[in-house]
């Protein structure tokens, strides 16, 4: 029985809320893993690459698999193994169970969200305007909920297993709520279009937009605090404001974003996108103040607000490709910036500083205004 586009559109919110909650579960318990396992900075490290290594591995399959059965089944897939991924890592004792645990979380991550932002494209086809920035910022939102119960849990001593088992079991009932609400079928496949091909210009083009924001975003993940603890010099307990002020301006801008785009067009997010990121991490870079510092990362946040969700909402309108193989192939070019940008900081700073290599990040920046204009 088909339902109303009001209510998919809260379905798919809900499953992106629930990404985001199992995702920022996970990586609130990392300084517990990482004392119970007896792994240093660098074994840490290490460790979390097999995540990543999982979510790049199953971006063609996911692809493959929404094209074949249909986004619906493969968000509750992912999901499904999100959530009994949970417990998984919370039993791992050794390191070769952990890197296996973040293996398969990895990839029902990954499951999960080239399926989820596949309904978003229907969902936002339904509508016919541009929402989609706005299921990102739930996942936003939800993940600094999952964080902040974390808070309250390792003030109660809590473990992760247990914290990750109380998830798990949110997670299971929540999709037998979500499994008759979701889209039932994606958008046809364009006539003549083979199931199987290379991304065209214009999918390229979106994923080095992708690449370049993403590595900003990287980044801000992976180096605002070390940014802010050893060129900042902030004292210790405001350490955390840059990571704080970038990730509020991000979910924040998701929510005004889509309002922005219809408004005032693709192209013109894009460049006012690029401008932001670059303003933000060279006026970090210029003045490396405590307050200037913070307000050039909040300008970071609100630069990459936007760029993925229109980003992953033009991929999956794509007319040369399913919508899934379109949004593996255009998050493969743009998840290889996330990859890379936190190394690439690394090496840098080795043999520079950590501002030249915030600089050279702020060209990610205007490479994003630069290209935002040649989008159709």
């Amino acid at each position: 029985m088909p339902h109303t586009p009001q209510t998919y559109r809260w379905t798919v919110a809900a499953a992106f809320a629930v990404q985001g909650l199992c995702f920022a579960t996970w990586a609130s318990r990392i300084p517990a893993v990482q004392s119970r396992l007896g792994l240093s900075p660098a074994e840490l490290g290490g460790v979390l690459l097999a995540l990543p290594v999982g979510s790049l591995g199953a971006l063609p399959l996911a692809g493959w698999l929404v094209s074949h059965f249909g986004s619906r089944r493969v968000v509750l897939l992912g999901m499904l193994l999100y959530g009994l991924g949970l417990p998984l890592l919370g039993l791992a004792t050794t390191v070769p169970q952990l890197l296996a645990a973040l293996v398969l979380f990895g990839v029902a991550g990954e499951l999960g969200n080239i399926g989820v932002n596949t309904q978003a494209v229907g969902v936002e086809a339904l509508y016919g305007r541009s929402i989609m920035a706005t299921f990102h910022g739930l996942w936003s939102l939800a993940g600094f909920a999952g964080a902040g119960l974390a808070v309250l849990l390792v003030g109660q001593q809590v473990g992760p297993l247990q914290h990750f088992l109380g998830v798990a079991v949110l997670v299971l009932p929540t999709l037998l709520l979500l499994a008759p609400r979701l889209l039932p079928a994606d958008a046809p496949r364009p006539p003549g279009a083979p199931l199987l091909a290379l991304p065209d210009r214009s999918l390229l083009l979106l994923g080095v937009l992708a690449f370049c924001s993403l590595l900003c975003e990287g980044t801000m993940f992976d180096w605002s605090g070390v940014y802010f603890r050893q060129v900042v010099h902030a004292p210790e307990a405001w350490v955390g404001l840059g990571f704080a002020a970038f990730m509020a301006l991000m979910a924040t801008g998701r929510f005004v974003a889509d309002w922005f785009i219809d408004r005032y067009g693709r192209r013109r997010t894009l460049v006012l996108s690029g401008l932001l990121e670059a303003t933000g991490l060279l006026l970090a870079v210029a003045f490396p103040a405590l307050w200037t510092a913070t307000l050039g990362f909040m300008l970071v946040g609100l630069g990459t607000a936007a760029v993925v969700p229109l980003v992953y909402g033009a991929a999956g309108r794509s007319t040369t490709m399913p919508a899934g193989m379109a949004l593996a192939a255009v998050t493969t070019v743009g998840f290889m910036g996330f990859l890379l940008g936190p190394p690439l900081i690394g090496f840098v700073a080795g043999f520079s500083s950590l501002r030249v290599s915030f600089a050279l990040i702020a060209a990610m920046g205007l490479a994003v205004a630069a290209l935002g204009r040649r989008v159709a």
